[in-house]
């Protein structure tokens, strides 16, 4: 199975920078997709960010122009680089990957919490 392990979380004041890492098990190649999820207090976890084999990245809108999601194929490492953050970006930000073949497989890390104070 697909390890996924996140790590740069911390408490950073409004209007900071942060950035998040995780590194996979699995080079990139072998998945579809790899994405970062946040998960706020009291909220569902959703999706803010994803990066497709071919590099194409998507983002929620409340987080476009804010932040932007990498990766280094040769470390099986993305990244998101968080800029301006607000308070209500606080929550547990995941890893997450997916493999298609041979079956639809989905993979989460641990989760790394990101605290914004006001």
């Amino acid at each position: 199975q697909v390890q996924l392990v996140e790590s740069g979380g911390g408490v950073v004041q409004a209007g900071g920078s942060l950035k998040l890492s995780c590194t996979s098990s699995r080079s990139f190649g072998s998945l579809s997709h790899m994405a970062w999820y946040r998960q706020a207090p009291g909220k569902s976890r959703v999706e803010v960010a994803v990066i497709f084999r071919d590099g194409k990245t998507d983002y929620a809108g409340s987080v476009k122009g804010r932040f932007t999601i990498s990766r280094a194929n040769a470390k099986s490492t993305i990244y998101l680089q968080m800029n301006s953050l607000r308070p209500e970006d606080t929550g547990i930000y995941y890893c997450h990957a997916q493999k298609i073949f041979p079956e639809v497989s989905d993979y989460w890390g641990q989760g790394t919490q990101v605290t914004v104070s006001s």
